[in-house]
């Protein structure tokens, strides 16, 4: 299996929105973005997988390490293999990638966020840094795009923090900012123990309503003339805000379920974005 057959099995097999969104792009640019996202489950799963904090610990350490041999031009992994010969053209910079690294290893830390501050710096280590890296590899000419795919990116980790509040409770994490549960009345055991009630959707027809606006904030920002370029996001960006519809729809009904679109629906509309950007 070469690197990049690695790397599109890694982004396949996730089942991931952003799957949807590489389809449409030229082969080499599909390439480094699959690559890029590969990275990005590889260090994630590390975290999801590994229930000693010690272990997970050492193996960003050792992602570390092979994100320098990277910059060094001798990466032994397919992962970083495939974004060797891509890295440079598409700005890929080793400092970027240790950023996301850096997302991983606050929740081997952290399992709780006091405010909005605090939740914000933790979505662009593990989101924005992600979409200033892919906004380069789509391609643009104004520098005002990597304030709109940082903001995308923040956009984008909302809406999966919103999907995820029973998954994520049941690791014993709650992302959602504390303060923002004492103002709803949401006890930390509700989430917990699975108990929505009327305070609960409340809390989270307050935080749809947020990464809503994240988004009208990030897409306000794109600069026309990158907009075809920057297709990609704008792809993710219908499917998730199709996704917190859903949610919407379904009650906020995330401690017991996961609410998700089918394939087809997230192909269909990934065609009919590209198709009318």
């Amino acid at each position: 299996m070469t690197p990049d057959e690695y790397c599109q099995r890694k982004a396949a097999a996730s089942g991931s929105s952003f799957y949807y969104s590489f389809l449409f792009l030229p082969p080499e640019r599909r390439r480094a973005i699959t690559a890029l996202y590969a990275f990005c489950r590889e260090v994630d799963d590390v975290v999801d997988e590994c229930s000693d904090a010690g272990l997970a610990a050492a193996k960003l350490a050792w992602w570390r390490q092979e994100v320098a041999t990277l910059d060094a031009g001798t990466p032994q992994h397919p992962v970083t293999q495939a974004l060797a010969p891509l890295a440079r053209r598409y700005g890929i910079a080793a400092a970027r990638l240790g950023e996301i690294i850096d997302g991983m290893e606050m929740d081997l830390r952290q399992v709780r966020y006091a405010d909005l501050a605090a939740l914000e710096r933790y979505c662009y280590h593990v989101a924005g840094v992600v979409g200033l890296l892919a906004a380069g590899i789509f391609g643009y000419a104004n520098a005002r795009t990597l304030e709109y795919a940082t903001a995308l990116g923040t956009a984008f980790q909302l809406t999966n923090i919103i999907r995820d509040v029973g998954e994520d409770a049941r690791k014993s994490r709650i992302y959602l900012p504390l303060d923002e549960l004492a103002r709803f009345g949401v006890p930390e055991a509700d989430i917990l123990r699975a108990r929505h009630s009327d305070a609960f959707t409340r809390l989270m027809t307050f935080q749809v309503e947020r990464a809503e606006a994240q988004y009208a904030k990030a897409l306000a920002l794109l600069p026309r003339e990158d907009a075809r370029a920057q297709r990609p996001g704008l792809i993710m960006a219908a499917i998730y805000r199709a996704l917190l519809a859903e949610i919407r729809r379904d009650g906020y009904r995330v401690l017991d379920r996961r609410i998700a679109l089918t394939p087809i629906r997230k192909l269909w509309i990934a065609w009919k974005t590209w198709v009318t950007e």
